[in-house]
């Protein structure tokens, strides 16, 4: 018996690395999963059926699994994958958003169709991808879980990346709007924030981390989240990396506070204040010490 026998799980980009581990562990605590993936190359170009191997895996191993090889920036595509869960396997209980790719430039370097292709495929392909099953789970009535994959390049920030962290900071502040909107509906929607060796981050990664940044030792979090006993777990970020699982959460420094009612302050006032409180502000994180 699997903790997610009976449930339907999409998993966007899920041809190889950390998409290709959910749908994996997915199906193995008993989830029917749609595999998703282009099969394009790490900038997006190109197109194969990637997607088969992992769905071949999970037959192989005595599940049930169906491909898909649209692309998530279509909104014709993102439809289409949510309707093969229904029309294969009856309904849609998970959706996993993990597609994406890569354009690294420093800004000064950075074109518009760099910046556009990045945000078309991260940010417009979560909102396509999770309203398409958004619908679909509304209209069955019995709730879901939404898992959407944001970065540290975006909650933290990361050199070169300000195509991909606008987006993955995007994809952060959609998520907590969707979890509270959810809530009427019994839709969880959280945020995952990894890290882990994949063709995606193979040159990024420092030499030797292969097996402490495996992307296996995401997965577990992230189909916890999908089971029954999240059901009351909403709009977190979770940062999940190694074995690592962190909580990222906003904190709140007061650096100064009067009377509504009072003057404004001057601007040396506010300016002292400020720089008073510098000592007991949050330390700049960086990705790799989340």
């Amino acid at each position: 018996m699997g903790r997610l026998d009976g449930k339907v799980a999409l998993v966007t980009g899920a041809g190889g690395g950390l998409g290709r581990s959910h749908a994996l562990l997915l199906a193995h605590e008993g989830a029917a999963v749609v595999v998703n993936d282009l099969g394009g190359s790490r900038d997006g170009s190109g197109a194969s059926r990637m997607a088969d191997e992992v769905v071949n895996e999970i037959i192989a191993a005595g599940g049930r699994a169906a491909a898909d090889y649209g692309s998530v920036s279509d909104e014709t595509s993102a439809r289409n994958m949510v309707q093969t869960a229904v029309e294969q396997f009856g309904k849609l209980d998970i959706l996993i958003n993990n597609a994406g790719i890569l354009r690294d430039k420093s800004f000064k370097n950075m074109t518009h169709a760099e910046w556009d292709i990045v945000v078309d495929v991260h940010l417009r392909g979560t909102y396509l991808v999770a309203k398409a099953a958004w619908d679909t789970m509304l209209e069955q009535g019995h709730g879901g879980r939404i898992i959407n994959t944001s970065s540290t390049s975006g909650l933290i920030g990361n050199f070169g990346q300000t195509n991909y962290g606008a987006a993955k900071a995007g994809i952060a502040g959609f998520t907590r709007v969707l979890a509270l909107e959810g809530m009427k509906y019994g839709i969880t929607v959280n945020t995952l924030a990894p890290a882990a060796f994949s063709r995606m981050t193979e040159d990024i990664m420092p030499e030797g981390v292969e097996q402490r940044f495996a992307p296996e030792k995401v997965s577990p979090a992230v189909v916890w989240l999908c089971s029954e006993e999240a059901a009351k777990v909403t709009g977190r970020q979770f940062c999940v990396t190694g074995n690592r699982v962190s909580l990222l959460s906003w904190q709140v420094t007061e650096i100064a506070d009067k009377d509504p009612m009072d003057p404004p302050w001057t601007v040396q006032e506010i300016g002292e204040h400020i720089q008073t409180s510098m000592e007991q502000w949050p330390k700049l994180l960086r990705p790799m010490e989340v």
